[in-house]
């Protein structure tokens, strides 16, 4: 009943604007919750780099118990941990760790960038440095974010070669079965002297990446990856040498190199891939 519902929805081009206004009910909720809630530990201590805010903590995110075996068993950096969420404008620490490393590892003034499934925060910063394009295969969800979203396939993207400075896709290809594909799709938008920022949940402790890149089965895809939309989980080292396969040249910024970052509550242990031409 429910899947049938969800497809006469979308048949009459209604279930994606119901579906952000549902979520961006329970977000506002949540944020005036949290800056409620968090008021007494405001001050000293971690602050956000969007908003500017200070407080002794941030909020935690756990695990919950259908997915937590997947994540802790293998030692997976996902985004989940203590200082996660800002109270003051719900922030995620994978997404300040982005503007950090953008802030100070790369120069995107007047820049063109192809942002994946667009983060709320980081695009409405980015959008008033750069020429920024967003994309995503369900863009209806991002429709309150940039309204001029388009829609795109990774594994096929309808841009021309050499049309982007800067790709950001944080956290996208462990959910796409044909991921070598997506790499080199990425790497043929790239400019020569571009850069494509390329995080996703990775363990540090599996000696290859576990998969099932054909599962289609949510409830399994989320106990055994960690979210029922994941398709696997990559081990660090394969991530790289997968990226390599695809063309990329690549930098891994070791998380000694952004400690320098924790006053905003990034992710711990998390390191940044980059990819080049």
């Amino acid at each position: 009943m429910k899947e049938r519902l969800k497809k006469f929805l979308k048949s009459i081009g209604i279930y994606h604007p119901l579906q952000s206004s549902y979520r961006n009910s329970l977000s506002f909720l949540r944020n005036l919750t949290y800056r409620i809630t968090y008021n007494k530990y405001k001050g000293s201590g971690f602050v956000c780099n969007f908003c500017g805010a200070a407080y002794q903590k941030f909020v935690p995110e756990y695990p919950s118990p259908d997915i937590e075996h997947a994540i802790n068993s293998n030692n997976v950096i996902a985004g989940y941990g203590e200082n996660v969420f800002c109270p003051n404008c719900l922030s995620k620490n994978r997404e300040r760790l982005l503007k950090d490393v953008i802030d100070h590892f790369l120069e995107i003034r007047n820049k063109k960038v192809l942002h994946f499934s667009p983060e709320k925060h980081l695009y409405r910063y980015l959008k008033t440095q750069a020429n920024i394009v967003t994309i995503d295969i369900s863009p209806g969800f991002y429709k309150t974010i940039d309204p001029a979203i388009l829609y795109g396939d990774a594994t096929s993207l309808q841009f021309e070669d050499q049309s982007f400075d800067i790709v950001l896709a944080n956290h996208i290809l462990e959910h796409i079965p044909e991921d070598l594909k997506a790499m080199k799709e990425i790497l043929r938008v790239l400019r020569n002297d571009g850069v494509a920022i390329l995080q996703a949940p990775w363990s540090e402790s599996l000696p290859a990446t576990i998969e099932d890149p054909y599962i289609a089965d949510p409830e399994k895809q989320a106990r055994l990856y960690g979210q029922k939309d994941h398709v696997r989980i990559y081990s660090l080292n394969d991530y790289v040498a997968r990226l390599r396969a695809a063309g990329f040249k690549t930098k891994v910024i070791p998380c000694e190199s952004l400690e320098q970052f924790k006053i905003h509550a990034i992710q711990e242990r998390e390191v940044v891939v980059l990819g080049y031409k």
